[in-house]
């Protein structure tokens, strides 16, 4: 699985991603054993009601870089492939063949300490939290994956005004960012 190949389709939430994210916990969690200190399922498929396209996102929580080449290295056995930061700093991609068994997912490696962690988990819990919130974002995603069906970057960037303005949010209500 290489970089997102199109349409952009925006589902409703379906429970089913949890049993999904299950599944690939128990699969990440069997290769990196105590390596991983948490797997944390993020992104839109991990708040119940939020309209997601249907990719699972996880951060696989390490305690910091020293521990990165063995859980690369564990991930890799368990065919993985590492494709770098993707621009985005304390935060290691992992790309997969050969993994039909699974749902389609983005599969990710921080630091305990990453900023990008945790900008994923308050952005998690805050919609989470917050039903109104929730649903403005889902039609957010909605009208940007129609205006954009074929263009991740368009649909990315359409999206982004609502995000930072949801993690602006996030950081005035908690403390977790």
């Amino acid at each position: 699985m290489g970089s997102f190949m199109g349409p952009i389709i925006v589902v409703d939430y379906r429970y089913a991603w949890r049993a999904a994210f299950s599944a690939i916990r128990a699969e990440l969690s069997a290769a990196l054993g105590d390596l991983a200190l948490s797997i944390e399922h993020v992104g839109s498929t991990a708040v119940e009601g939020l309209p997601a396209k249907p990719i699972i996102d996880i951060d696989v929580v390490i305690e910091s870089y020293s521990a990165f080449d063995e859980a690369s290295s564990r991930l890799k056995a368990a065919g993985y492939y590492h494709q770098g930061d993707l621009g985005i700093a304390d935060r290691h991609a992992f790309g997969y063949t050969g993994k039909i068994h699974l749902m389609a997912h983005h599969l990710y490696v921080c630091p305990s300490q990453s900023l990008e962690l945790r900008r994923h988990l308050a952005f998690r819990d805050y919609l989470r939290a917050h039903d109104r919130e929730r649903d403005w974002y889902g039609e957010v995603k909605r009208l940007a994956a129609a205006q954009y069906p074929d263009d991740i970057e368009g649909y990315m960037a359409a999206k982004a005004p609502t995000i930072l303005e949801i993690l602006e949010r996030c950081q005035r209500d908690s403390k977790l960012y």
